[in-house]
């Protein structure tokens, strides 16, 4: 027996200026076109593409990698959250076999973390020396979707502090071989310093980017660096500060001193005009779900609602490579009661979660 058609009406927010009345869903894509005949349903509300966590990691907790079973519960707590387009940052386990799932959100992966030799939190990254790099790279940018993910900087026992974790012509080469095997790279990076050897080096992304100042800001315009500042996340930095106080006081001060900056650091790098985009980092520290706080965060840090939802939905999309509510794609959307653009408070109780097509 064939399925009714899907019938949704209300504001279907297309873009971030075009806004239609009603849609179909037919066969699970998305068509503009009235159909003739056939059983239809109906549901009614504000309408905006399936939400964007640029930064998350499926799979992965505090202990490293998990069980698949843990895995799904990841996946269906974003995809209940309205986030139906994971770009996973970094795992230890090959979360692969969730593509063939229809009720799961579609991920975008980066491989696993490539780290320095104990210059990372154990268990999540191959951790490894300059020499090796390049080959590390490539060998991620060929298991995962198109990124391959860095840790950039990390607490330097010696220095006690944050700094780079590379070399700046390993990162060259490094980057070289991940554009040349398709893949973009990005990068997590707490402080001031790797971003100008990333910047250097030709990266596409850099993750958190607490450090930018305007000299670098400067940079990643100018190149087209986009960041993702998992905001939500960085709310834990005073408790890493705590944690590391009494062997490493000048790193505690730095982490606060990132903290108290943060909006700040944001809206410099946004008004410049770098592209900026919502992740949650969920995983490993933070629970799944939480996509619509960190738009939220992004409100708070001067963008108005609509580049808000922007950074979630059409603008997140487009950086990714994905379609949105488009005709003869899939049908992959959210419907709230209330108007996102008025508050995007509203993100946060989804009345339909619909993916490929399917009302959740």
């Amino acid at each position: 027996m064939k399925a009714p058609v899907l019938h949704v009406k209300g504001s279907i927010l297309v873009s971030e200026t075009e806004v239609r009345e009603q849609l179909w869903v037919i066969d699970g894509r998305v068509t503009f076109n009235r159909p003739m005949g056939g059983e239809v349903h109906t549901i009614t509300g504000y309408v905006l593409p399936g939400l964007v966590d640029a930064h998350c990691h499926v799979g992965l907790e505090a202990t490293g990698g998990v069980t698949q079973e843990r895995a799904e519960e990841h996946a269906i707590a974003d995809r209940e959250a309205g986030a139906l387009l994971l770009r996973d940052a970094g795992s230890p386990i090959d979360t692969h076999w969730m593509d063939e799932r229809d009720d799961l959100p579609r991920i975008i992966r980066a491989g696993r973390h490539i780290a320095r030799t104990k210059r990372y939190i154990r268990n999540f990254a191959h951790e490894i020396e300059p020499e090796d790099l390049v080959a590390y790279v490539r060998q991620e940018a060929r298991r995962g979707d198109g990124w391959v993910k860095l840790v950039g900087d990390w607490i330097d026992r010696d220095r006690g502090d944050l700094a780079p974790c590379w070399p700046r012509e390993a990162l060259i080469a490094a980057i070289d071989a991940a554009h040349e095997e398709g893949a973009r790279v990005t990068a997590h990076c707490f402080g001031e310093e790797s971003l100008y050897d990333f910047a250097a080096a030709g990266t596409d992304c850099i993750e958190h980017a607490t450090g930018l100042q305007q000299d670098s800001i400067d940079q990643f315009v100018a190149q087209g660096i986009s960041i993702v500042p998992t905001l939500v996340n960085v709310e834990n930095f005073p408790k890493f500060a705590d944690a590391g106080e009494s062997k490493f006081p000048k790193y505690a001060a730095h982490m606060r001193d990132l903290y108290d900056r943060r909006f700040a650091t944001v809206a410099a790098a946004h008004e410049a005009g770098v592209k900026v985009y919502v992740g949650t980092d969920a995983g490993g520290q933070l629970p799944h779900g939480l996509v619509a706080d960190e738009v939220a965060e992004f409100v708070r840090a001067g963008m108005t609602n609509i580049e808000a939802l922007s950074s979630a939905t059409w603008g997140a999309r487009a950086w990714l490579r994905r379609p949105g509510i488009e005709e003869g794609q899939s049908a992959d959307f959210i419907v709230y009661a209330d108007d996102p653009r008025e508050d995007v408070g509203v993100l946060k109780a989804p009345t339909h979660v619909v993916l490929r097509g399917r009302v959740t």
